[in-house]
């Protein structure tokens, strides 16, 4: 394939996308604005078995799978199309797709996309749609890589080496993890003697809303946890889970923090989008994390409504929100700290305690929810409307798995420690 350049180009466009500490950090995403978040028709893919002229056989017959459409170029190369569910839509490219063939063979699979769109998500692996590993070697990128807005440069499009078998392959943006498996992680916690689960609601295709409680204290006071509200972003949704799991821990600050604050937790608020593979939005067509105050989607809806009815029934408050995200690094998008909520302080104290724990490891902190601002997105609605000390938690697309799950520990130790010490 003479369009193929040194594999050291792989290398190159890692170390671009990593989110290794950098001499300026990151200045994050340019500010939110508002949108229209109105029903917009989506375009759902076909979905099959797609047989090619070469022996191969791709296939996006399973919930959480992109591919749009495939060719076979030649005996040794095939290429996959990558569309969105509709447009405009933000710059997260999914991909997922199995893959095998008659004969065991190697063959190159090329990733194209949309004019304009650039490649984010460095390849995952799998053979059985559970363990994943990350392709590091074996990776091509034809042209040269070009800036996109709010990134690192990026390739247009990407070529990888794969060993095919009669057994399929998995190949994917980041690890799948769909609603199925989220609703067996929550099952598992839900058999705590101090956790309980229940639907709040339903997505707008049906699905359920799955809400769990943690804790045996009387909701006088409360903290609220989201994540999956943006379908590829499972970095952020990893990290969630190690923090929940801290929470719900036989740990003495844990146990301690469990009797006097309830933690509520829908853990996947967009399960439309996960199971059908979308880039960015929900079945409605839009951004679920711009519709907080026009509520125009039944999944927003769903959880607003939990929390305005809570509060009245029971009188307490929510001292804490957190939504889990994931970006192109590591960063946290706080309040600003001239206002004051209902414990002031708490987020930044607990972000540069938790931060202390990991060796060489410096947070990049920015307010970004300011005095007056719209609450269009899930963490402003946490503070404007309920006074709870908000932030959204984002985590590197490709910040290591060991890392995750440190940073989602050491932010659930820390928070529970402090707001003890307000109790």
């Amino acid at each position: 394939m003479k369009t193929l350049l040194p594999l050291c180009l792989c290398l190159v466009w890692l170390s671009l996308t990593s989110n290794a500490q950098t001499k300026k950090p990151w200045k994050g995403q340019a500010p939110i604005q508002k949108v229209s978040t109105a029903t917009k028709p989506v375009q759902k893919q076909y979905k099959g078995v797609f047989e090619l002229s070469n022996g191969v056989y791709c296939s996006n017959d399973f919930a959480g799978a992109r591919l749009n459409g495939v060719v076979a170029n030649n005996d040794t190369l095939i290429t996959i199309l990558i569309t969105p569910e509709n447009t405009p839509i933000n710059f997260s490219p999914w991909y997922a797709f199995k893959i095998w063939a008659k004969k065991s063979r190697p063959m190159y699979v090329r990733i194209t996309y949309l004019e304009g769109v650039r490649h984010r998500y460095y390849p995952k692996l799998s053979r059985n749609g559970k363990d994943w590993t990350s392709l590091h070697n074996r990776l091509y990128f034809p042209g040269k890589a070009i800036k996109a807005k709010g990134s690192r440069p990026l390739p247009a499009e990407v070529t990888m080496r794969l060993d095919l078998t009669r057994e399929p392959l998995w190949v994917a943006a980041q690890e799948i993890m769909t609603s199925s498996d989220d609703n067996a992680w929550s099952d598992k916690l839900s058999k705590l003697p101090f956790v309980t689960k229940r639907v709040i609601g339903k997505s707008r295709e049906g699905r359920p809303l799955h809400l769990l409680k943690i804790g045996k204290a009387n909701d006088k006071k409360m903290i609220m946890v989201l994540s999956r509200q943006h379908p590829p972003e499972v970095t952020g949704y990893l990290c969630m889970r190690a923090f929940i799991e801290t929470i719900c821990s036989d740990r003495p600050i844990a146990k301690k923090f469990r009797k006097v604050y309830n933690t509520y937790l829908v853990p996947m608020v967009n399960p439309d989008g996960v199971d059908n593979g979308h880039w960015r939005h929900g079945m409605g067509g839009i951004d679920l994390n711009r519709d907080w105050q026009a509520a125009n989607q039944p999944e927003t809806q769903a959880v607003q409504k939990f929390m305005r009815e809570i509060k009245a029934r029971k009188g307490g408050k929510f001292y804490f929100g957190v939504d889990f995200h994931s970006t192109w690094e590591d960063i946290y998008y706080t309040v600003d700290p001239k206002l004051k909520g209902n414990m002031p302080g708490l987020v930044p104290k607990m972000i540069k305690a938790a931060a202390a724990e990991i060796k060489n490891y410096e947070p990049n902190i920015r307010p970004s929810m300011k005095s007056g601002s719209a609450y269009v997105t899930s963490a402003r609605y946490f503070f404007w409307k309920h006074q709870a000390e908000a932030l959204t938690f984002e985590i590197g697309d490709h910040t290591p798995r060991a890392l995750i799950k440190k940073k989602g520990q050491f932010a659930a130790i820390k928070l529970m420690e402090l707001m003890l010490k307000e109790k």
